[in-house]
């Protein structure tokens, strides 16, 4: 077995690796997924997962990894998926991108030809928008292998409104969804007066600095636009030229949507500028921003997201204490509740539907309300839009009231700032679906 396939399985699945050397089975890298599970009775269900597994956006693809892999071992630990012939495991099979559309598009056809019924993909809008309009037509060419597509992080609000699908599913809260709870947080804040947008120069890092201009005219007119950058994604490697121009400006925020590495190089910008700034931001609680950032970031960094290790309760706290416990690095530290219960609610669909046939579970999923002892989300049937809670949250030490535990063993955590109810966060989509009967 190569080396690189060890060290892979060691990571990421002990169970399998024990498997592999045991009994001389031929392990596959995620790259190249295997079709059969050791030991499993059933064809396993797979998932075929898209998304950059190198470059300089790797991290941000391992972390979903785990974050799919931990839920399909819980659902395996527990039986599998039930359907009329028995319980079958599932299996994620992982494609690597290396964020580009192109590949994407590569490693979709690798999926198709392999007949997998779903893919998953998030990180990247402009990926999201040209998947879909693949799978709207493979589907159509190809009803006895159709597919369908679940979304765990492309935020462009395109995606559930003039570009909605059928085929499509989103699970997590889309740009304009995270920035009204940004701005109703900034709404609130009498001390700020000047903002500075600055974004990746894609579909959405455009969309984020347009929402943020168009919500702070509404809620706070008052506060005026002091300077806005796009600038090219995962190219720039030092951001201290876009420090200098946030700092002449004379902005007292900044607001980005910066994800990755973009966003750990920003944020390690903004503190050797020893800049004051607050910054709001959709995912500053993780990849290295609060390391980089350290006491720098303290009150001074939010991020918006669906749940956050700091949340509160019994049943939250063990939700995130067994996931570090299955991915004991700090560095593989970055929970999101969103993918597991976009596993979970696959499984109760194809449950429900008695088949993985893709049609008959987006049917299933119509509708689908999740709730577990800290989270309740329904799926809107109209646009295929998750809605539920949002949090944001600031950046604090770790031990400081409301902050147990601490992001990536960086010492710091986050702590509840405000709490949105999924009433509060549901906006109207424009969607007009072409429906599958």
């Amino acid at each position: 077995m190569p080396m690189t396939i060890i060290n892979y399985l060691k990571r990421y699945s002990p169970v399998m690796l024990a498997l592999c050397l045991l009994q001389n089975v031929q392990a596959v890298t995620p790259q190249n997924p295997g079709n059969t599970k050791p030991g499993s009775a059933l064809a396993p269900i797979r998932i075929g997962m898209i998304d950059g597994l190198s470059g300089a956006f790797s991290n941000a693809g391992e972390a979903v990894q785990r974050n799919l892999q931990i839920a399909i071992e819980r659902v395996n630990a527990r039986g599998g998926v039930r359907l009329p012939d028995g319980a079958h495991p599932l299996q994620l099979s992982s494609f690597d991108n290396k964020q580009g559309v192109e590949d994407s598009l590569t490693a979709l056809k690798h999926v198709t030809d392999q007949h997998i019924p779903f893919v998953v993909q998030g990180n990247s809008s402009a990926v999201a928008l040209a998947l879909v309009d693949a799978i709207n037509k493979h589907n159509q060419r190809t009803p006895d292998n159709r597919l369908l597509f679940l979304n765990y992080s492309a935020v462009d609000p395109a995606l559930t409104n003039e570009k909605c699908s059928y085929w499509h599913f989103r699970f997590d809260a889309h740009a304009d969804m995270r920035m009204h709870a940004l701005t109703e947080v900034i709404k609130a804040d009498s001390r700020a007066k000047k903002i500075y947008l600055i974004g990746q120069d894609y579909s959405f890092g455009r969309q984020v600095n347009k929402s943020a201009r168009t919500m702070l005219a509404e809620k706070r007119p008052d506060i005026a636009i002091v300077g806005e950058d796009l600038h090219p994604i995962g190219k720039i490697k030092d951001f201290a030229p876009y420090m200098a121009k946030i700092k002449a400006s004379g902005a007292d925020a900044v607001i980005t949507g910066n994800w990755g590495n973009d966003l750990t190089l920003l944020v390690k910008a903004a503190k050797e500028a020893g800049m004051v700034t607050k910054f709001y931001t959709f995912y500053g609680n993780g990849l290295g921003a609060p390391a980089a950032l350290g006491d720098a970031g303290i009150d001074r960094v939010r991020a918006v997201a669906e749940w956050h290790p700091n949340a509160g309760g019994a049943d939250s706290d063990a939700f995130y204490q067994q996931f570090r416990q299955r991915y004991p690095d700090p560095r593989d530290d970055y929970v999101h509740l969103r993918m597991q219960l976009m596993v979970e609610m696959l499984v109760t669909a194809i449950e429900k539907a008695r088949t993985t046939e893709a049609a008959a579970v987006a049917h299933a999923m119509e509708g689908a309300h999740y709730k577990n002892a800290f989270h309740d989300a329904i799926m809107r049937a109209e646009d295929h839009q998750l809605i539920q809670p949002l949090y944001v949250s600031v950046m604090q030490k770790k031990g400081e009231s409301g902050v147990r535990f601490d992001n990536e063993g960086s010492g710091y955590g986050f702590k509840t700032e405000r709490y949105f109810d999924a009433r509060l966060t549901a906006l109207p989509s424009s969607c007009k679906m072409l429906r599958i009967k």
